[in-house]
């Protein structure tokens, strides 16, 4: 199965570190070697990097680890392939743009049977054949029909009716997601997705996959709150809490904004 990773944070935040975890599980010390992907939000604008190779072995990946690029929403994915050849346009992160605004989609599992249970709208439509960018569709799909053409100022609707539309996912199999608006992100767990929240006082951590340590005291501020999710733990020494399956967690600025579960 895929793995993702994600970060929420209340200021621009360098999320290099955990990137470097999470691309030694793509063909190194795991099996995720059919294409990764990060898509790094910027104001209103992103900026997504995906590539076919495997994220161990990829230049690219190799370049983005020495970058400093800061984000406040980050999702990232590296894939193991089960439905969908192994092409770019089957490589996640995926987006699409909704009331001016650039939404982005990550997804682990297999989900059986999903192209005939959901009917799509005209408006979102697969670029590529894999049963995470048509459920990504459908739920954009959703949205956009039941919100119409501007987005409520409550905002907190939009994450009530997403919780609402996971449930018909869960009964076609494993559907652990993240969605961003780039202004929330919200991380739904169907078996095995972990996060850790980050703040002063600040101390080391070390990646669990490469031999890589961090003294988040030398690269953060006392106010910085720096939330990372991934399906497994990207570090040793530190306690991760795990979601609970059919848990869903919004997150704004690195803190939790609604939480639903059964």
């Amino acid at each position: 199965m895929c793995q993702l990773m994600g970060m929420s944070a209340n200021v621009p935040t360098d999320a290099c570190f955990s990137f470097t975890g999470l691309v030694e599980r793509a063909g190194r010390t795991d099996v995720h070697k059919d294409g990764w992907g990060i898509t790094f939000y910027r104001g209103k604008g992103t900026q997504t990097f995906r590539d076919l190779t495997a994220g161990s072995d990829c230049d690219v990946a190799a370049f983005l680890k020495q970058q400093s690029i800061k984000s406040d929403i980050v999702i990232g994915h590296i894939r193991q392939a089960n439905i969908g050849a192994l092409v770019l346009e089957n490589t996640h992160p995926f987006s699409r743009e909704l009331w001016g605004e650039t939404w982005t989609f990550a997804h682990n599992g297999q989900l059986e049977g999903i192209f005939d249970k959901l009917n799509l709208s005209r408006r979102f439509v697969p670029v590529g054949t894999t049963d995470s960018e048509f459920i990504f569709c459908w739920l954009l799909g959703c949205i956009a029909e039941k919100f119409g053409e501007h987005k409520p100022q409550n905002t907190r609707m939009i994450w009530d009716y997403v919780y609402e539309l996971s449930h018909t996912l869960h009964g076609s199999g494993v559907c652990n997601f993240m969605l961003s608006d780039g202004l929330s992100l919200a991380s739904h767990c169907s078996n095995n997705l972990y996060w850790i929240t980050r703040r002063a006082p600040f101390g080391r951590a070390l990646l669990k996959d490469i031999a890589v340590t961090v003294d988040f005291a030398q690269e953060t501020t006392p106010n910085d709150i720096v939330t990372v999710l991934a399906t497994e733990p990207l570090t040793t020494n530190e306690t991760w809490s795990k979601m609970l399956p059919k848990e869903m967690l919004v997150w704004e600025k690195g803190e939790i904004i609604a939480r639903y579960v059964e």
